[in-house]
């Protein structure tokens, strides 16, 4: 089955997130030391994924025009008014923590922003081979635990856009292989990757409270990365 590596990540997810659930009440400030702890961490495979780039002007310029255009479409803003309908529609005892809309939103860039969701997902359309996202799937089950005692049940709703974005790629990555060359995907996979991890690097300051970035405001970059590297391919 050609999403089965895309459907284990989205449970293994949802699992991690009920679990975390469960660990809600650990006191406030072994909490806040997992957060800061989780955030470094955050950092650190942000940093590790920048040095794919090959070309890192056409990161930076990548960067910078996707966040000129996800501020002015308030890419932010519309996944926070997402989370917060989601908040909106459940039962009033279940809105504990600190918000639907903040565990959404920083699991949902977490779980989807970085290499592992687009090579797993293209390896599981072009090979039908499943280990990278089954790998991808544990570790994200384990951040959901963690994300999910800290942020609360938001974190669950995070699993959907994991369902929908690597579903997508994968099922597109099938027919990928017919029309682009393995030197431009390759090419894309590591400025891509390295686009990915600033923006990794954004989430990771935000958990520690250094900075109120708009990481989602960033994410037009992955396809200002696209384009870019087909430009200079073609040339």
């Amino acid at each position: 089955m050609v999403l089965f590596g895309t459907i284990v990540n989205t449970v293994l997810v949802i699992i991690g997130a009920i679990i975390g659930r469960f660990l809600y009440n650990i006191p406030e400030k072994m909490k806040e030391t997992v957060m800061y702890g989780i955030g470094l961490a955050v950092m650190a495979i942000g940093i590790q994924m920048t040095f794919e780039s090959t070309e890192i002007l056409i990161v930076i310029i990548s960067i910078v025009i996707g966040a000129v255009l996800g501020e002015w479409m308030d890419l932010d803003g519309k996944v926070n008014m997402l989370g917060k309908w989601i908040e909106s529609k459940l039962p009033a005892g279940k809105k504990e923590g600190p918000g639907i809309a903040q565990g959404f939103v920083t699991a949902t860039l977490i779980f989807i922003v970085g290499s592992m969701a687009i090579i797993g997902a293209i390896d599981s359309g072009i090979r039908n081979n499943h280990d990278v996202l089954v790998m991808k799937g544990i570790i994200d089950g384990f951040a959901a635990i963690i994300l999910s005692s800290t942020l609360g049940i938001g974190v669950l709703f995070g699993a959907v856009p994991i369902l929908l974005y690597q579903g997508a790629i994968t099922l597109l990555s099938t027919q990928i292989s017919k029309y682009v060359p393995d030197e431009l995907l390759s090419f894309f996979i590591s400025e891509m990757t390295a686009t990915g991890g600033l923006m990794i690097i954004g989430i990771g300051l935000n958990l520690i409270g250094l900075t109120k970035m708009r990481v989602a405001n960033l994410v037009p970059g992955i396809g200002i990365v696209a384009i870019i590297v087909t430009i200079v391919y073609l040339w």
